[in-house]
């Protein structure tokens, strides 16, 4: 089992930025690839961002591309997404997600979820 908690969440103007972190416990974190994904009111859970075991790739829809930053640090059990240029449509609930044999960049390839934090972006 793998264990996730994200903080960092919060209320921002649009422009504006925040960094959300999630903290791993459980397993071994090197072993798993990680992503955020994000949910808005009444719309389906989307990938939002991936990065690799050794952070020797990231992923990202065009959408996010330019805007967000995932990172991770193996050392600290501790993923990270830097969210700059914020927009009204960024609001959501953002998740943190595990992957223990691919690169989680659909909902199917995630073995585990974190508990997700608010994200608003107001005019």
């Amino acid at each position: 089992q793998v264990q996730l908690v994200e903080s960092g969440g919060g209320l921002v103007q649009a422009g504006g930025s925040l960094r959300l972190s999630c903290a791993a416990s459980g397993r071994t974190f090197s072993n798993y690839a990680m992503g955020w994904f994000r949910q808005a009111s009444g719309k389906e859970r989307e990938f939002v961002a991936a990065i690799s075991y050794t952070s020797g790739g990231t992923y990202y829809p065009d959408s996010i591309k330019g805007r967000f930053t995932i990172s991770r640090d193996n050392g600290k059990n501790m993923l990270y997404l830097q969210m700059n240029s914020l927009k009204l449509d960024d609001t959501a609930v953002y998740y943190c997600a595990a992957a223990g044999r691919v690169i989680p960049t659909t909902l199917e390839k995630v073995d585990y979820w974190g508990q997700g934090t608010q994200v608003t972006v107001s005019s």
